[in-house]
């Protein structure tokens, strides 16, 4: 033991070996990251489609500057990246977990957590950092405040947020909030009046395009046409259920690639085109749920007048055989919507109709009705919509 300890060569390949295995570990854990995780934007160059919001925190950022703000759009449009990008920025990996408080839904936040958690780190006073070298502060701005990032905020209760007001207020010289949120009529005006508001758009189909063919091209993937469009198309503006429809078909495949080797030799499957290794447009749709043209065009022809015979027998058929396969009825609803009021043979006075009897559906599945009755309800009113 004691020899071994004193010879070098020894040592020097104990401290080899460890150094490897650290690295190969850290690989593993960037390798068995969710994509969505791992291509996560770094910078606020790197965030898609969302130009005129990055501009102006751009030029705050060189001014090491930040007002309270707020940011609102449908999800997985970036908003919670962009934020994080701008802490990195600002602060650099030595102050970042110092100057960044982050709370998300998931977390509890009713008004004793604002009250106690927030307002403890709202007023806590800055320590100058020590052992950062020129180099670092010329390239991180590390400006005298901290940030806290309130995710998701529009889940807060009104006692909350009316709780948050005075603390924004008393401890704006070193604390600056940002408030995430969808839906930016659910936060209180005396709240958002304190912060500058940036609206986070659906990206557009070309800044999406671009984000999923640079993911394919990185992790080796064989595309087959139209899968890119068809990820857009099911994302509905939402980069992050695409970015994860795209590794959950990669998967799928068998086609996912780290430096040349499969990420899981087991993830072989009897998939279409996976011999091959390619992702398909059909494999892409079934990941989504989408509902095949068949499906529904039976559907349609089923609640298509027929003379003076009642539809239901027909319909109702339909409808069983969807509901015991399985499909959503919310995206049903959705299909059946572009599928019946797009089409020009339909007078504008019944799509009225129709539209008011999707509008009651939507509802009635939000608050949690039995699908299959709702379903049948929603083609029978179609039906007679469409008999007149």
């Amino acid at each position: 033991m004691a020899s071994t300890f004193f010879n070098n060569k020894a040592r020097a390949a104990a401290v080899s070996s460890s150094s490897k295995a650290k690295t190969e570990t850290k690989e593993d854990t960037t390798r068995q990251q969710p994509w969505v995780e791992k291509y996560r934007p770094k910078t606020l160059d790197d965030v898609a489609a969302q130009d005129h919001t990055t501009k102006v925190l751009q030029r705050t950022l060189q001014a090491s500057n930040l007002p309270h703000m707020l940011f609102y759009g449908p999800p997985g449009t970036g908003k919670t990246s962009t934020i994080l990008a701008l802490a990195k920025s600002l602060f650099g990996p030595a102050l970042y977990r110092s100057r960044i408080l982050e709370l998300n839904a998931s977390d509890e936040r009713g008004i004793g957590i604002v009250r106690d958690k927030v307002k403890n780190f709202a007023r806590a006073q800055l320590s100058q950092p020590t052992g950062l070298d020129a180099a670092y502060l010329a390239q991180y701005p590390c400006p005298p405040f901290k940030i806290i990032i309130l995710d998701e905020a529009d889940s807060m209760t009104q006692d909350a947020q009316s709780a948050l007001r005075r603390t924004m207020e008393t401890y704006s010289r070193i604390t600056r909030f940002c408030l995430v949120c969808n839906y930016v009529t659910r936060i209180i005006e005396p709240l958002a009046s304190r912060c500058s508001k940036f609206r986070f758009k659906s990206l557009d189909n070309s800044a999406a395009g671009v984000r999923l063919d640079n993911i394919a091209r990185m992790e080796n993937l064989n595309l087959e046409d139209g899968v890119v469009e068809t990820l857009i198309r099911c994302g509905e503006g939402d980069l992050r259920r695409a970015i994860t429809y795209l590794q959950s078909a990669a998967r799928l495949a068998g086609a996912a690639k780290t430096g040349g080797k499969d990420v899981d030799e087991d993830a072989e499957m009897t998939d279409a085109g996976a011999d091959q290794g390619i992702i398909t447009v059909r494999s892409i749709e079934e990941i989504a749920g989408v509902i095949p043209d068949s499906i529904l065009d039976s559907l349609v022809q089923a609640m298509q007048p027929k003379g003076g015979a009642s539809a239901f027998d027909a319909v109702s058929t339909v409808v069983t055989d969807l509901v015991a396969d399985g499909w959503s009825a919310t995206q049903l609803v959705g299909q059946l919507y572009r599928r019946v009021v797009f089409t020009e043979t339909i007078p504008d006075i019944q799509k009225n109709k129709i539209v008011l009897a999707f509008s009651e559906m939507d509802k009635r599945l939000v608050d949690g009705a039995d699908e299959h009755l709702s379903v049948l309800d929603l083609t029978l009113r179609i039906a007679g919509i469409l008999r007149g």
